[in-house]
């Protein structure tokens, strides 16, 4: 805390005015599109004003290959514009790939960037070598088109003139296309004439721009489609808004260049901490669709509204509902992938299986975390642990900020108020708990701090435009920043996590990436200059967006090669690109105690699980302010759900704790927080799921139920995998709250068990006991319901399975269990169980894949209850199979604990092995 205000001070002098409210946020000190150049350039181009036509279009190496040239050759005074390179090539399961770069052979006066290390090597394997094309007159064009095969019933074209790329069903339908409008146009790079300015100017900063404009924008658009969504990140709807068009009121495009944003404001497609340029359109006539630029650089995306191009004379086909965007990008290459879909889980898998898969965390990072900004000393560590015990509330991870450290030099402690830091750590892991500390990229200018000088002196820092190591400033004061684009400085930076390197750090400790936009306190908006360089020449206006990504790889592999590759790694980032579902979780920032944090907390959290990011939470309680217990006790019922459950505070904000606000708030908060314990079991097997698919843990309505319309916009609510649903309460006081449960089957209410009928809307009272939740009938989900202080301490507990039976009376659902822990499960050593219920009998049976030499895992883990909701008449007694043991059937409580349960049909203690298979029949 000692020096927190000093520097929070000097940002405040430095940059930003940061009083308490959200009012606060100065939009004067980002550019808008209209400062920023190329974004101007490309929101004033007209439909058509694209004048290439493909040439040359042959197959080579199994792609498509063409060259884009201009339709008539420039005249004598136009700068001549050189041959550009296409290249279409696809991938199994429906993934279109093209990408447009300057021809290498001509010499351009660099390398544009093409992103490294975001494509998994993976998606080699998986390249379908075309071997023909066909020709075809497309609206009677005066020239062929190319035609190549996709996926059975989908083929690409690539029109020849005008130019445009798509995808379309066999019959003929489209499903996305590039270039439609004819907006597509590429600066290419050039050498500087003696009397032009290429310097950009933005409140004091100047950008050099050393190698001139090299923009590159072109339209998208998706057909059948009634709503976009994705390109996180953004506090905003789920379903993206129109930013331009009639009757759209002067907006900004959606801006994807991560920055550290003081209290954004809500509702507002300005730009935060992450970028994910990956696109989603779902639609009741086509199902859905997507797509994804691999681009680094800063990007802006207009979504269009109807009749945003009225003048133009182009016309496209009728008869299916379209929506057009436009995407900007400030520099790189055309990188893009095209997915067929259909379904909602095809699409993201197609996207996940060109980016990687979710890593699959340890459990006891899906459990609840404890953080603030600070916990001052030992002693307050201490105390804060035992008094989640003296008031019953478990927790896993608590976290340190940057105070913990000496000096804010990283891998280091405070040794006056952190004296034995491996003592505190050991301390927490006796009880199954692990602790967290906060390391960001900003390294501190100081001679005496020995990873400044070893990054000093091996030049491992990112340079300024003059070719000195960056000095910027940030928490520590005067600061420079790995190179983290070099994977020579990711493996420095990895070995950093040693015990031997890392002093004071043990088994159980954690680590948090925060300000790794990068944060740059006195840099134009917040961040780091556009001309600085990294490894290879590359300018940071070329991979601004993954920097972030780079530093969260690093620290990664850094927690894995300090386990020696046993140890699975937990590090949270707060920057992030795609591909950083691969090394752990993200949250959404620094947000604020308001209602309409909490609201929009779940279309954030949503469309980052729909680009891959499935590990992701907002600060429960908000990060700034005060909240009135209403509004924690509301935060917390609803974050118990958010695949990532963390409370966090700023240091001016008053302490929060659960137990702070009254006896009464301590229970409500009490049993949000077990609620989450309890559904454990079911949260991992989801992420398992997602691990394995990409299918996110939380989805939107509409992921499960895509043909009901009623879902497509509503992001108050949300999945829980297929079998919650849970609706939050977003209003102070609030008496009653709607609730519209799709389908055609039942849902049963968590708490009670009362049931609801399908494909409507409910107006339930508000209760200040939970937010409304609920199982869906034909589910069966894995809870574990005895009270522990950590997840570490029930890995023995025994199940209850919870069966909501449909109109059919039959459901099922499944259970993934490992050790937790370690990669042990890559190599089979996992248990995965199918629970049926049909005809009167519930049958466990094994879905694990096992093979001769393949890792075992085992558990003597028993189920001890099992629910049964919605099953009549009332049986009295079942048979267990292959034991022949007969066990009885009554009435027990749905919950274990929280005061008043109802009584539901409970088959009690079959103690059947969860681990085997068996048959219980109901008689």
């Amino acid at each position: 805390m000692r020096s927190a205000y000093l520097y929070h001070l000097l940002h405040l002098l430095l940059l930003v005015a940061h009083p308490s409210s959200v009012s606060s946020w100065k939009r004067d000190e980002f550019r808008n599109c209209n400062q920023t150049p190329f974004c101007k350039r490309a929101r004033s181009r007209k439909p058509g004003s694209c004048a290439l036509i493909a040439t040359d279009v042959v197959i080579a190496d199994g792609d498509l290959t063409a060259k884009l040239i201009p339709k008539n050759p420039s005249q004598e005074d136009q700068e001549p514009i050189n041959p550009l390179i296409l290249t279409l090539s696809v991938y199994q399961d429906g993934i279109l790939r093209l990408k447009i770069d300057e021809d290498p052979s001509l010499d351009p006066p660099k390398k544009r960037f093409e992103v490294p290390d975001v494509i998994v090597p993976e998606l080699l394997n998986k390249k379908l070598w075309l071997q023909r094309l066909s020709m075809e007159t497309i609206y009677g064009d005066s020239e062929y088109s190319s035609v190549v095969y996709v996926l059975d019933g989908y083929e690409a074209v690539l029109r020849h003139y005008p130019f445009e790329v798509y995808v379309r069903e066999k019959g003929g339908k489209r499903v996305v296309s590039l270039n439609s409008h004819g907006l597509f146009d590429f600066e290419q790079l050039r050498v500087k004439k003696e009397e032009e300015d290429w310097e950009e100017r933005f409140k004091g900063h100047t950008d050099t721009r050393p190698y001139g404009p090299q923009s590159i924008s072109f339209d998208v658009s998706f057909y059948g489609a009634d709503f976009v969504y994705g390109i996180p990140e953004h506090a905003t709807s789920l379903a993206l808004k129109a930013t331009r068009g009639p009757g759209v009121e002067e907006s900004e495009p959606y801006r994807l260049f991560n920055l550290d944003v003081f209290e954004y404001i809500h509702d507002s497609p300005f730009g935060i901490y992450g970028s994910i340029p990956f696109m989603i359109s779902h639609g009741k006539a086509r199902g859905t669709s997507g797509f994804f630029w691999l681009n680094s650089a800063e990007m802006q995306i207009d979504v269009l509204g109807s009749g945003w191009n009225a003048e133009s004379s182009i016309s496209l086909p009728s008869d299916q509902n379209r929506i057009d965007t436009l995407w900007m990008s400030e520099a790189g290459v055309v990188d893009a992938f095209f997915f067929v879909g259909p379904g909602p889980k095809d699409v993201v898998r197609q996207y996940i299986s060109v980016t990687g898969t979710p890593a699959l965390p340890q459990l006891f990072a899906t459990a609840y975390h404890q953080c603030r900004w600070n916990y001052r000393d030992e002693e307050d560590v201490e105390n804060v642990d035992s008094k989640f015990d003296e008031h019953d509330i478990p927790y896993d991870v608590l976290w340190l900020d940057i105070e913990h450290a000496d000096g804010k030099k990283y891998f280091t402690w405070d040794r006056v108020l952190f004296p034995n830091p491996e003592e505190m750590q050991k301390k927490l892991a006796a009880k199954g708990r692990h602790m967290v500390t906060i390391v960001d990229p900003h390294m501190k200018r100081d001679e005496s701090y020995h990873l400044h000088k070893e990054a000093s002196k091996k030049g491992y820092y990112v340079k300024d435009a003059t070719g000195k190591d960056f000095d910027g400033w940030c928490w520590p004061g005067s600061s420079s920043y790995p190179d983290m684009l070099n994977p020579e400085i990711r493996s420095w930076w990895a070995e950093k996590f040693s015990y031997e390197n890392y002093v004071g750090s043990t088994p159980s400790l954690y680590i948090w990436n925060d300000m790794n936009e990068p944060s740059v306190f006195n840099g134009p908006e917040l961040t780091m200059p556009r001309d600085a360089l990294h490894h290879g020449g590359v300018e940071h206006r070329e991979l601004h967006n993954a920097y972030g990504y780079y530093f969260h790889m690093a620290t990664a592999d850094g927690l894995v090669k300090r386990g020696d590759e046993k140890d699975r790694p937990f590090v949270l980032s707060r920057s992030f690109f795609s591909g950083s579902q691969r090394y752990g979780a993200v949250w959404t920032g620094d947000n604020t105690a308001e209602w309409d944090h909490l609201r929009v907390s779940v279309p954030m959290i949503l469309t980052l699980g729909l680009t891959g990011m499935t590990f992701s939470g907002a600060d429960v309680g908000g990060f700034f302010g005060n909240p009135e217990p209403e509004l924690l006790v509301r935060w917390y019922q609803l974050g118990a759900y958010y695949p990532f459950f963390r409370g966090h505070a700023h240091h001016d904000t008053k302490r929060r704790e659960p137990w702070l606000f009254g006896e009464r708030n301590t229970e409500l908060m009490r049993e949000a927080i077990h609620v989450r314990y309890v559904l454990l079991p079911y949260f991992y097997t989801l992420f398992r799921e997602a691990n394995m698919s990409g299918i996110p843990v939380v989805r939107p309505l509409w992921m499960e139920f895509p043909a009901d319309e009623a879902t497509f916009s509503n992001d108050e609510a949300f999945m829980v995998g297929n079998s919650l649903l849970v609706q939050g309460v977003y209003t102070e006081r609030a008496k009653r709250v709607s609730v519209y449960l799709p389908g055609g089957q039942s849902w049963y209410d968590l708490r009670t068990g009362t049931v609801y009928k399908g494909g409507a809307t409910h107006k339930l009272e508000a209760s200040e006991e939970s937010v409304p939740s609920f199982q869906r009938a034909g589910t069966i989900i894995p809870r574990k319901d005895r009270f522990r202080r950590s997840s570490t301490q029930m890995v023995n507990d025994p199940y209850t399975l919870v069966i909501a039976l449909n109109t059919s009376q039959a459901a099922e659902g499944v259970l993934y269990i490992d050790d937790g822990e370690s990669f042990e499960f890559d190599k089979g050593a996992y248990i995965h169980r199918h629970f049926v219920f049909c005809d009167g009998k519930l049958t466990s049976s094994n879905m694990a894949h096992s093979a001769p030499g393949k890792s075992q895992f085992s558990s003597d883990c028993v189920v001890e209850r099992i629910i049964l909701l919605g099953l009549s008449p009332a049986p009295k007694s079942a048979l267990i199979e292959p034991a022949n043991r007969k066990v009885e059937i009554g009435l027990g409580p749905l919950h274990l604990r929280g005061g008043w349960s109802p009584a539901v049909l409970t088959i009690r203690k079959p103690d059947v092995r969860i681990a085997d298979d068996w048959t219980i029949k109901i008689l």
